[in-house]
Order: C-alpha cells, then structure tokens, then sequence
C-alpha cells in the first residue's frame, strides 16, 4: 500500500471536533432508516476534506454518514442536501451511486443537516500511480473510470428528475463568479496569479453545447471499485455537482495529465505508458469515442479554469484548517499548494 492509501484508507476514532450524539442518531435511524437495528458503532472515514463522512455499524448492516462540518460555512458550500438528491435520482437511472436510506435536515439531531446511505465494500485509490497494481490493471481502471464519466454525461437530465438541479446555460461565466466569491471570501494572503484568472477566464470562455449533471470533483479517490474486477461500482462525493457543461466535468480530471507529481500526484513529465496509465492524446481519444465528440477545442482554457478553481476549493479547505473545523488534519497544508497551483494555472492562460 502507498503513503496516500495507508494516509487516507480506512477509518480513524471520531475527532473531537466532530462528535455528535450518537444516542440522537440512533433514534433518528430507528425511525427514518428501513431494518435499521443497533447497537451503533460510529467511526470517521480518514479520507476527505469537506463534509466529515462517518462509518456507521450494526451488527447486520455497514452504513454511511455523511454531513455538514460544525462552524461557520462559506456561502452555498457544503451542500449535502444535494449530494443525497442527486445520488438518489442517478442510482434510480442505473448509474453507479450508492443506495440512499434518508436525509435529515433538522439540525437538532447531530448539530447539522446530514444523510445515510449504505457502506459500498471495494477498492478506493488514493494514490493516482496505482503502485500495487501491473500496468494492465491500471489501463483497465482508467478505462473504466473514463466510461463511467461518460455514463454519466449520456444521462437525460429530465427523465432523471434533475431537470431542476441547477441553472442550465452560462456554466463558465457562473463558475468563475462562484468560485472568485468562495476565493475571495477565504483569502488568507494575495496571490497575483488568481487576480489575473479572475480577470482573464471570463474573458476567454468558450461557448456551451451540451448540458448535463457535472460531478464537479470527479477523479480516482471518488470512486470505489469492485473488489477484484475493473469496474465503478459508486461514485462518491457529489457536493460540487450541478447542471453544467460535461467539458469542464472531464477537464478537471484531465488535469491530472498536466499537473506535476508535487501539485495533485500530477503525470506531468512521467513514462506513462510503462505504467500502463493512458496518455493525456488516448484518454481524451477515448472520451471523444464515446460521446460523439471530434476532439475538445480550447483545451488550455479548460486546464486553466480548472486549477484556478482547485485552487480555490484548495484554499477554502485552508481557511477551514485554520479555524480548526476542517474534516482532515492535513487540510492546514493545502495553504501552500494554492500559490503555485495559480501560478502554473496563469502560465497556462497565458499560452492559450
């Protein structure tokens, strides 16, 4: 097992910031949960740096928690009651999503809103250079994870019921807007390189032509794998999802193939086809093949906006760190990666 696996697999005793009353819980699942029966084991999931998730056991059943941090919220984040909609609605149009049992939103219960949904038993990478596995199993996975991305962007938001889950056209110009106001309202420190982005990207956006359910924060970490076979058995993490352009959707992964190795386990300068891992031209070729598309044009733009708005995601889990209700201990260290990240961001800008 690599470093990132063995630093984010698996669960940790809850931290003392994100406790809650486990009796108010059980008596909330006795109602709202369907066979629920205790006694409760509750523990906190390693991983993740926005909404603290919780494993949940029974002597019968594994469930997951997921919710809000405690503490003051940065403006439409955190926004689990969309995560459990839009889960519920893809699962029912047989994407893989994990059942959902209930939503609460009365914040009595546990402090703040929160959903339930079932524990999903399979692989999670966290390491994107898969170490442990031989080069034909990670062409396998990249493979899969690319057809499931465009699953997802095949599906017809209305049949869905998500017709209605965000505003459908103008995606880039609301984007940047959002994720300048989330910046700006977390900034610790001016970056130069962001207040270029903010000025430049709305200036540079290429036209919109297809709308579908965007994740948001799709890459490998987000996904569980079937326990032995190359294939999505749940995307997870759906708080940054919306009605969107599916480009965006599929340039925030691709980013992977354009970033270095200290940024976010970047590609970028690596023997990838020693690896077994697709190169940037094959896993674009591959996406293309199967949604109908002759390529992506103005692809620099989409990089750009992409790790200009990682920066900002970067820099609100920061800020979080710094008041102490961050859902991982590490998140004090993303505060360093945000400058360079606008830095390589603007670069790319500027080629374009």
């Amino acid at each position: 097992m690599s470093q990132l696996d063995d630093a984010f697999s698996g669960t940790k005793a809850v931290a003392d910031a994100l406790k809650f009353d486990q009796r108010a819980l059980e008596t909330w699942m006795d109602q709202h949960v369907d066979g629920f029966a205790g006694p409760l084991t509750v523990e906190q999931f390693k991983g993740g740096q926005s909404n603290p998730t919780y494993k949940l056991t029974t002597p019968r059943h594994a469930y997951v928690l997921r919710r809000k941090p405690p503490g003051k919220l940065l403006p439409s984040a955190h926004a689990v009651e969309r995560e459990y909609q839009v889960m519920k609605a893809l699962g029912a149009q047989g994407f893989p999503a994990p059942h959902m049992h209930a939503l609460c939103e009365d914040e009595s219960v546990i402090g703040t809103a929160f959903y339930v949904m079932d524990f999903v038993e399979g692989r999670i990478f966290w390491d994107a250079y898969l170490p442990d596995l031989a080069p034909a199993e990670r062409a396998a996975l990249y493979d899969a994870s690319n057809a499931t991305l465009a699953q997802l962007h095949a599906i017809d938001v209305e049949a869905a019921g998500l017709s209605d889950y965000g505003r459908p056209g103008n995606y880039f110009e609301r984007q940047i807007a959002r994720w300048t106001k989330q910046y700006k309202a977390a900034e610790t420190t001016p970056i130069a390189a962001m207040d270029r982005l903010i000025e430049w990207l709305p200036a540079n956006a290429p036209e919109q032509d297809r709308i579908s359910v965007v994740h948001g924060d799709y890459r490998l970490d987000n996904m569980i794998f079937h326990p032995t076979e190359p294939r999505v058995i749940a995307v997870l993490d759906w708080e940054l999802s919306t009605l969107g352009d599916p480009l965006a959707d599929f340039t925030y992964q691709l980013m992977q193939w354009r970033t270095p190795k200290e940024i976010r386990s970047g590609f970028l300068g690596v023997d990838l086809k020693a690896l077994g891992i697709p190169t940037e031209d094959e896993y674009v070729a591959a996406y293309c093949r199967r949604t109908g598309r002759d390529g992506i044009p103005k692809l620099d733009f989409y990089i750009a906006y992409n790790i200009f708005r990682l920066a900002g995601i970067a820099q609100g889990v920061y800020a979080r760190g710094l008041q102490g209700n961050a859902s991982n201990e590490r998140a004090k260290e993303l505060g360093a990666l945000v400058a360079p990240m606008a830095d390589y961001a603007w670069s790319i800008a500027e080629k374009a």
